[in-house]
């Protein structure tokens, strides 16, 4: 979608806003307007209440540009699209834990254990906003300048508050909801809350189609296996949907901001994106500077991208400010004091002397032209204005050497991030040795831009599609040596499927390193990085990434084994298996048979219970009952006097005789428990 929908508000199909299914979606559509004595005020809040008072607070600090990263625009109007991303309050407001602290807990809660992960489906709650641990920002902010106004001129914006990070839905919807609010007032925010009532659940990793008036907003959401599993959402995952190989098709989005400029937010740092790619990998705290909020959320968005599929455990806010509440316990760290796992984006040059000590700080984007209105309209990704003077692949050549193009990069250097508080420049400050090195081919195969706009924006598709896919592949090869942990195994022929499977190999990252280190880290890779690639895979076990990934992948592939060989039972001939079959082992088949029935039954009385499970409940039941009519009279009895047991066993309408090879023939049906032994 290049241009913004044309919405148009008629009363008579005016859409209820219904607050319940909207939560699907939205938590809360918010109006806040900057005012000169009270500062920052919510003017409107739809629905009501939703918020606590810190919450408030801390969204309406968060929905608007620093003054200071705005000082170049001087024009009548100007508008702006961007995000932000806070933890809710209610979950970190026992204690005074640091956010590596924050985040620790955040792991251990997430984390899924085997018998949890079973039957994973997709919640129909509607209090999943209630109980995200994050919260999402969407912001359409206004600056108009007026020399007859105090202060030469005002500022509102206009909110949407979500649990998801779904900015390829709301950027397009605030395109629409932006305008439509400073032309018709509250009226505007009814119609949207209305329609986005009507829209249908989320469905992750889905092509979405969202009517919202008379446009339709078609959506790629992201993938399951990239959203965190936090209390209340749940979503149908499967082992395919993670696993160590390319996906066939492309355009189908693997990780979050599938969308999001990687070219023209670093297209001044391209050579620098496979260093930014590890340190995100192994989660180093990263500072990113922008002139504009746009700026600098697109370039943590594009970060964040990088790494798909890997599920990203880095705490990012993509536009963060001095008044979020861990700018505090972040701004008393001293040097040599290690810094959490964070990807900040900042505006605010006072973050370079705060946060002086933070390891890795990167410089992106450039500053706004003075005297032009900034069209948000123009691209549907809000990605980042072009430079003028185009974008000459000579400049990536690794071949030329130029004595200025040295002494610049030491002046750089040595005189550090404070030289951007004189002249905005991109760079990358940061000591870290990257072990990937920059692939040349990849670089070559982008295209110039060149200088027309239309030309500039479809070629930035075709670029962002190269890097994009080829990150993909560096991820998706980096994750592979793990895949032998998540390899399910199904039942073997002759074998019994009603035996437990057997347990997928445990891991131990020094056994896995050694493994690695003498088999190699494979072709790709191996072209791709210099010969200390180990320390690579060392630093992503130690970082924050692989834990929460790692037991993703394992409940996954615990819950692909349990289908498989659930699958197997439902096949299986039971008359068959036990013919081979002792008398010892048919008791414990019959014993692992009652197990699963009655695992079954409660799934069903739980309303946890899957399609089929009523089918999978009549085969089991019998199976059982033809397992027990091979059994010895007195064991028959003897299991009888179980009550539970024996009501599962009754109900056979016909008596059927089976017989076994040795064994004498056992009428089928209930043996009283009267009977004498």
């Amino acid at each position: 979608m290049s241009r913004s929908p044309s919405f148009s508000v008629k009363s008579e199909l005016s859409v209820k806003a219904d607050p319940d299914a909207m939560q699907r979606w939205v938590l809360a559509f918010c109006i806040i307007r900057f005012d000169l004595e009270q500062g920052q005020l919510i003017e409107e809040c739809y629905p009501p209440g939703c918020l606590t008072q810190e919450e408030e607070l801390e969204v309406a600090f968060s929905s608007f540009p620093d003054s200071v990263s705005q000082h170049q625009n001087r024009s009548s109007i100007h508008d702006c699209i961007f995000f932000f991303r806070f933890q809710r309050h209610k979950h970190s407001k026992q204690g005074n834990g640091t956010s590596s602290e924050i985040s620790e807990i955040d792991d251990k809660e997430t984390s899924s254990t085997p018998d949890e992960v079973k039957s994973i489906r997709r919640s129909r709650s509607t209090d999943i906003s209630k109980s995200s641990k994050h919260l999402y920002g969407y912001v359409f902010n206004r600056q108009r300048h007026d020399e007859r106004l105090k202060r030469g001129g005002e500022q509102k914006s206009v909110v949407i508050l979500s649990h998801g990070p779904y900015y390829s839905v709301f950027r397009p919807l605030l395109q629409i909801m932006g305008p439509l609010y400073f032309d018709i007032g509250r009226k505007a925010i009814e119609h949207i809350a209305g329609y986005v009532s009507l829209w249908p659940s989320p469905v992750p990793g889905k092509l979405m189609e969202l009517p919202i008036g008379n446009a339709m907003l078609k959506v790629n959401l992201p993938p399951a296996h990239s959203l965190p599993l936090e209390s209340g959402i749940s979503y149908e995952e499967s082992a395919s949907s993670m696993a160590p190989f390319l996906p066939s098709n492309p355009s189908v989005p693997q990780g979050l901001f599938h969308d999001s400029d990687i070219f023209g937010t670093f297209r001044g740092l391209l050579l620098q994106l496979w260093l930014l790619w590890e340190l995100l990998l192994i989660g180093e705290p990263i500072l990113i500077i922008a002139p504009t909020p746009p700026q600098c959320c697109e370039a943590v968005a594009s970060l964040v991208s990088l790494v798909a599929p890997l599920l990203c455990s880095v705490d990012f806010r993509p536009y963060f400010t001095i008044h979020d509440p861990d700018f505090a316990q972040l701004n008393a760290l001293q040097e040599g004091d290690k810094y959490p796992p964070m990807v900040l984006g900042v505006t605010n040059l006072f973050f370079l002397k705060a946060l002086r000590y933070i390891p890795h700080i990167v410089s992106v984007g450039s500053p706004a032209p003075s005297s032009s209105r900034v069209t948000i309209a123009s691209r549907s990704t809000g990605r980042i204005p072009a430079k003028q003077e185009g974008f000459g692949l000579q400049q990536l050549s690794l071949k030329k050497f130029s004595p200025s193009s040295l002494f610049n990069a030491v002046k750089l250097r040595r005189d550090g991030p404070l030289c951007l508080m004189t002249e905005h420049k991109e760079a990358i400050w940061s000591t870290y040795v990257a072990t990937t090195k920059p692939d040349t081919s990849i670089l070559n195969r982008l295209i110039d831009a060149g200088m027309s706009p239309r030309v500039e924006e479809s070629m930035s598709v075709v670029n962002n599609e190269i890097l994009r896919r080829h990150f993909l592949e560096l991820t998706t090869n980096f994750l592979a040596p793990f895949g032998p942990y998540f390899r399910a195994t199904t039942p073997s022929e002759g074998s019994s499927p009603y035996a437990d499977p057997p347990p997928l190999p445990p891991f131990n990252a020094d056994d896995f390193l050694m493994s690695l280190s003498a088999r190699g880290v494979g072709k790709f890779l191996s072209k791709r990085m210099r010969s200390n690639w180990l320390d690579l895979y060392r630093r992503f076990l130690k970082g924050p990434n692989f834990l929460p990934w790692f037991q993703r992948r394992l409940a996954i592939a615990e819950n692909e084994q349990h289908r498989l060989w659930r699958q197997a039972r439902m096949k299986t001939d039971i008359h068959l298996l036990i013919t081979k079959m002792p008398e010892l082992e048919i008791v414990d088949c019959f014993n692992a048979i009652e197990r699963h029935l009655l695992g079954e039954m409660q799934l069903q009385q739980s309303g946890r219970a899957i399609s089929d499970s009523a089918a999978m409940c009549q085969k089991l039941k019998g199976d059982l009952q033809v397992v027990f009519n091979v059994l010895p009279n007195d064991m028959q009895q003897l299991l009888l006097l179980n009550p539970q047991r024996a009501a599962l066993l009754q109900g056979s309408s016909s008596p059927e005789l089976t017989k076994l090879p040795g064994r004498p023939s056992i009428q089928v049906g209930v043996v009283s428990s009267n009977s004498p032994r």
